[in-house]
């Protein structure tokens, strides 16, 4: 008797393609290195006022002769982490001849190695620009988790072109990384931050103290200069330096990155700005969003980690080029995993998570920074899933239904990825549900940093194939790809 096509199983069915993303050892930024106290800053310094200028020139040559080819401007790095000392000690040093400043710059200033640990966690969205490439190939984004020295993350990005054929080509990266800069001045609406300290069980009175002396819209310099008003007025209040450092946290926890026209897109790498990000950025998952107008923006939801807590971010932008980084808020905007649907439903923005830890749930809200409340989806099921569900990115939008992946954690602390179908105008109604898994680690995917693990924040659809970068142990990236028609068919076949 013939094995008919349904009676295979869907991991068979599964193409993985010869690509492996990697982690680069060689991709290095620049950060400042200084920690110790301002008295150990001073030691350094003093050390070097007492080289010659011969010593000074010697050395800076020989430090230039080693790295200078590494990084597009050390110069401008150097120079930068001298004015970061200045404040710091006691000595002007405006009249120090330029060499001298840009050498006690490079004792201050180390290179970080991004990706030394990992390279994982991939999303991947269609590229804003598709010009200049043959006609039914499309141009991608693909976001991927890095990790380096002490594990800390940072977002890094690659770009490239699937073909007619569903090949994968992958754009050459930059020569070149650096770390991105955010814009100063961020403004903040009074209300929408008012909101958020209460959330975050901010006295409210305190925080009022502050708030009444600056407009509507204000900007960090606004506020740092109503916190110094405050304190000078010499009113007491209770913990008032526990809420200013909490609307300080706020604050440069919402800010704004400008890459430039110029700057090719694996060139741009989101390194932790913020306190809140201060152990890491997590699993970005990109969306192409599009309004009902039709225009549309790139969303993409984040965990900020401070070391201690979590703190779902969303990234927005419509160029890639210019990007709006804000806190997520309300009640229901927490633990891992948001991932918004790619346009309204029903007239409002929709997000799977996780807000237990466990469970998927399905949100909406008319403004996209703020979730309030949530509706349970659905709970572990089956054997290859009994400890936690998640998804796998945001859901597809396809006629049958949206395609949702999952990933599952089971015996062994295993994770592999699964699917779900839902109902379009109602994503609380489960069409279909994989009873198995349709990616698990194969022999060679499964030993790394977090052995067995299988994992994906974005897939997208290209010519009738669902196209599935994923993580392998928490180390690397690969690739798979399934008929789209095959798994929608299993799933309609397969009611929860």
């Amino acid at each position: 008797m013939s094995t008919t096509r349904q009676e295979v199983p869907l991991q068979e069915l599964v193409r993985r393609l010869p690509i492996k993303l990697m982690k680069d050892d060689k991709r290095v930024i620049t950060l400042p290195f200084a920690p110790w106290t301002g008295a150990r800053v001073q030691d350094v310094l003093d050390r070097v006022d007492r080289m010659t200028d011969e010593e000074v020139e010697t050395t800076l040559a020989d430090v230039r002769a080693n790295f200078g080819q590494r990084h597009r401007d050390l110069n401008a790095v150097f120079h930068e982490n001298f004015l970061m000392l200045v404040g710091r000690t006691r000595k002007k040093r405006k009249h120090m001849a330029d060499n001298r400043k840009l050498l006690i710059g490079s004792y201050f200033t180390m290179e970080y190695s991004l990706e030394s640990c990992a390279l994982f966690n991939p999303s991947i969205v269609r590229h804003p620009d598709q010009a200049g490439i043959p006609e039914g190939d499309v141009r991608f984004i693909m976001s991927l988790r890095a990790t380096g020295e002490g594990h800390i993350s940072s977002v890094v990005f690659r770009s490239g072109v699937l073909d007619h054929s569903h090949n994968v080509h992958f754009d050459p990266p930059a020569k070149y990384s650096s770390r991105t800069r955010l814009s100063p001045d961020q403004v903040y609406l009074k209300p929408l931050f008012r909101r958020k300290l209460g959330e975050m069980g901010v006295s409210l009175t305190n925080a009022d103290a502050v708030l009444e002396q600056v407009p509507d819209s204000f900007t960090f310099t606004q506020l740092e200069g109503a916190i110094a008003n405050r304190r000078k007025d010499g009113r007491g209040l209770v913990k008032f330096a526990e809420t200013v450092d909490h609307m300080r946290w706020l604050a440069r926890s919402n800010y704004q990155l400008d890459f430039g026209s110029e700057v090719d897109l694996s060139h741009l790498i989101i390194y932790p700005q913020s306190d809140n990000e201060a152990r890491g950025i997590e699993d970005l998952r990109l969306v192409e969003f599009r309004e009902d107008d039709g225009s549309i923006r790139y969303f993409g939801t984040y965990t900020a980690y401070n070391g201690f807590r979590i703190l779902p971010m969303l990234m927005e932008t419509a160029d890639f080029k210019h990007i709006s980084i804000h806190t997520l808020n309300g009640a229901c905007a927490q633990n891992k995993g948001m991932a918004l649907f790619p346009r309204r439903v029903n007239g409002h923005y929709a997000v799977c998570s996780r807000i237990d830890g466990q469970n998927l749930f399905i949100m909406y809200s008319d403004y996209v920074h703020f979730w309030e409340t949530a509706e349970l989806l659905a709970t572990p099921a089956y054997p290859w899933e009994l400890m936690i569900i998640g998804n796998c990115g945001s859901p597809i939008e396809t006629p049958e239904g949206w395609l949702l992946l999952t990933h599952g954690v089971g015996p062994m602390r295993r994770y592999c990825i699964g699917a779900m179908l839902l109902d379009l105008e109602n994503p609380l109604r489960i069409i279909g549900r994989l009873r198995e898994p349709f990616i698990v680690p194969t022999e060679d995917e499964r030993e790394g940093y977090v052995p067995n693990v299988v994992y994906s924040c974005g897939s997208m659809v290209y010519r009738g194939e669902l196209f599935v970068p994923y993580a392998m142990a928490d180390r690397a990236t690969g690739f798979a790809m399934i008929r789209l028609d095959e798994i929608i068919g299993r799933l309609r076949d397969s009611p929860p």
